[in-house]
């Protein structure tokens, strides 16, 4: 029987959880945020968004269902580190291919558990999202508190070049093509590409760099501006793409950090949320019919209302504490929701706004027929 490694998880500000290490020995650098979903840490994982943190999920017990092939959502985990009250040991289900900790060791992602998640959230929601620290091979919280200090903020930093494709692909529709959208992969999930796919569209995924001029040559029906990590505010360069291919009339759709794109290229400004929106419980009500959807969030950063400009119409709030979660623009076929439809794994209330893209794609090709 082998024993169970120390490890430690020290917070900038110097507070310090001590637990046992599972996953990948060493140590860890990233912005410390928690997760309030029950499943899907799979997903989780492995979405790009979570690039440049550490992952506290507030559900007591993970790994119990172990890990798969099916429920990947990139091609590899990104979280930073990942911190949990007890990792399960056993893997059941009848899909599962290894256990978690198997699963974390051979991405080389660091974890702690036996920590006292709820102290640890309720610290992070006291006194904000800050960097963090876990290692395995250091045990003096002091000089680990150095390097912690040492490591970059994650306001104005700019990571969507970091996760995103080398080289342009294609998914392509499932059954017969109805419309081609080129999507900016600045941290895509895999589960918006299949809901494209199944809604007759062709995806070309390009990286987050991308000019307009080189997407305005594939000639798309629409643009899809995906999830990512990072600060908005560090893409200005990006911005201003986007800017020039918003001044064509192509229907744009984004999500997420796509969100947030959008929102500074019609002239608003974001700013970093103390703590930010992470997990699959958060209410968000369309302004336009009152009705009220939980849907599934992971980000650190939001649009600030005022900075809008009288072009831009804001479409959705989050419940919780009025930040804006879906704009759209009053004269072009552009609209975007602070959330995720996709959703992967859940909840589903809010995958109508892909179907919701999709009679954009085809008003404008009425229009253009007409």
């Amino acid at each position: 029987m082998t024993l169970s490694r120390k490890a430690i998880l020290v917070l900038e500000d110097g507070r310090t959880f001590r637990g046992i290490s599972f996953g990948a020995e060493g140590e860890t650098m990233g912005e410390m945020v928690f997760n309030t979903s029950m499943t899907g840490y799979q997903e989780i994982l492995t979405d790009p968004s979570y690039a440049g943190q550490i992952v506290c999920m507030t559900y007591p017990l993970i790994g119990n269902y172990g890990v798969n092939e099916d429920d990947i959502e990139s091609r590899r985990p990104w979280v930073e580190g990942f911190v949990v009250r007890e990792a399960s040991r056993i893997a059941s289900n009848w899909r599962s291919t290894e256990t978690l900790g198997s699963y974390l060791n051979r991405y080389k992602i660091v974890g702690i558990e036996h920590v006292d998640t709820r102290a640890l959230v309720r610290h992070i929601r006291d006194k904000g999202a800050m960097r963090a620290g876990i290692s395995s091979v250091e045990t003096d919280e002091k000089k680990l508190l150095e390097r912690v200090l040492a490591s970059p903020e994650m306001k104005n930093r700019e990571l969507a070049s970091a996760v995103t494709t080398e080289k342009t692909y294609t998914v392509d529709a499932a059954g017969s093509e109805r419309f081609h959208v080129v999507c900016y992969d600045f941290g895509v999930k895999t589960n918006s590409l299949r809901n494209f796919s199944k809604a007759g569209c062709k995806v070309t995924v390009v990286p987050a760099g991308t000019s307009a001029e080189k997407v305005l040559a594939m000639k798309p029906d629409g643009i899809f501006l995906s999830n990512g990590p990072g600060d908005p505010a560090a893409m200005s360069e990006t911005v201003q793409e986007i800017r020039r291919l918003a001044e064509t009339q192509t229907p744009m759709f984004g999500i997420c950090l796509g969100h947030q794109v959008l929102g500074q290229t019609f002239g608003g400004r974001t700013y970093k949320l103390k703590f930010g929106h992470r997990g699959g419980n958060q209410p968000i009500k369309d302004l336009a019919t009152g009705k009220v959807e939980i849907t599934a969030h992971n980000h650190g950063f939001a649009i600030d209302a005022e900075s809008l400009g009288n072009d831009v119409e804001i479409t959705h709030i989050n419940l919780n504490d009025g930040t804006v979660a879906g704009i759209r623009h009053k004269t072009l076929p552009v609209f975007s929701v602070q959330y995720h439809p996709e959703a992967a794994p859940g909840p589903h209330d809010a995958e109508h706004h892909f179907a919701r893209f999709v009679r954009l794609l085809e008003e404008k090709k009425t229009a253009a027929a007409g």
